[in-house]
């Protein structure tokens, strides 16, 4: 890699310009026009054409979070690993959880993370699992020697026709990861984390304009607004910040595994006031300055990030 005038180039020679320059948002990234494609869930960066941008080379980080010992949830790939990339370029140390057939991409941003000289710790397991949940709070805890940032991003989402169409199985899988997993990885946290920690969960667009056929994916995007707002009530006087960020249409792997009807893959995201998906790096400034000094009075707030889209 080559750094000349804030623009980075990757192994792949393409030009990435970090979040610092200045520059065009509607042109900072092409228009995402993939192929109609389809993965097995939970689906795999390495696979997924065109690649995504997580920050490996377009991330500047500025000492914000030097110090700093963070859990993320669903970091292998997607908005989980921009934002574990970008923690690790601000200098914190980051535990990733995710799903064991992940491994191949929790490698890849274990390895980012590592040559920005900071520690990664890798945490495999399904968050449907009760047990798992609170052990790997600790898990973290053991492997950071601490705990001060809490990023509950996994997520489940599959798009179905029809109410009649959406099994049991499925909606009750998507409540548990969404936000059932939510509430049991946050309670376990809470006996570790100090005052001046930060929480940060991850919701959606799909909780202020629902899609008809995420009727699911939605219902707990809105709960975990809800959750958001109310725990962070109930936290502030401990001097533990909670907040949300609600992403908009991101080009992750989500999207291929039946996350969107495979038809509407080719003009994913065109729709929002940029005219394009956006990158998972750019995300990853929302959930810095979250969990930074930085928004010390800044709590049960939800940073929508989305392309222009109207929104509360």
């Amino acid at each position: 890699m080559t750094e000349t005038n804030g623009t980075r180039r990757d192994d792949a020679h393409q030009e990435r310009t970090d979040q610092l320059t200045f520059q065009n948002p509607v042109t900072r990234y092409p228009v995402v026009e993939p192929p109609i494609q389809d993965q097995p869930e939970p689906g795999l960066d390495v696979e997924l054409e065109p690649k995504t941008d997580r920050g490996e080379f377009s991330y500047r980080g500025t000492g914000r979070m030097e110090g700093r010992k963070a859990l993320i949830t669903g970091a292998d790939s997607g908005i989980g690993a921009a934002v574990a990339i970008a923690f690790a370029k601000e200098g914190a140390d980051v535990a990733l959880n995710y799903l064991p057939d992940e491994q191949p991409d929790a490698q890849v941003v274990k390895g980012i993370i590592e040559r920005a000289g900071r520690t990664a710790v890798l945490l495999p397991g399904d968050l449907t699992d009760k047990n798992f949940c609170e052990r790997l709070v600790e898990d973290a805890v053991n492997g950071l020697g601490g705990l001060d940032v809490l990023v509950n991003n996994a997520g489940k989402q599959i798009a179905v026709e029809s109410l009649e169409e959406l099994e049991d199985e499925q909606l009750v899988d998507t409540f548990t990861v969404n936000i059932l997993a939510m509430f049991r990885i946050t309670k376990a946290a809470l006996r570790h984390l100090p005052a001046g920690s930060s929480i940060i969960n991850t919701t959606s667009i799909q909780a202020y304009e629902p899609s008809p056929d995420l009727l699911d994916y939605a219902s707990t995007k809105a709960a975990i607004n809800n959750f958001t707002k109310g725990l962070g009530q109930q936290l502030a006087p401990k001097g533990i910040r909670v907040n949300a960020v609600a992403p908009g249409p991101f080009w992750t792997p989500l999207q291929v595994t039946s996350g969107q009807p495979k038809e509407a893959l080719p003009e994913f995201g065109q729709s929002t006031p940029l005219g394009r998906a956006g990158q998972p790096t750019e995300l990853a400034p929302a959930y810095v300055f979250l969990a930074s000094p930085e928004s010390s009075y800044v709590i049960g707030e939800t940073l929508n990030v989305n392309g222009g889209s109207p929104s509360p």
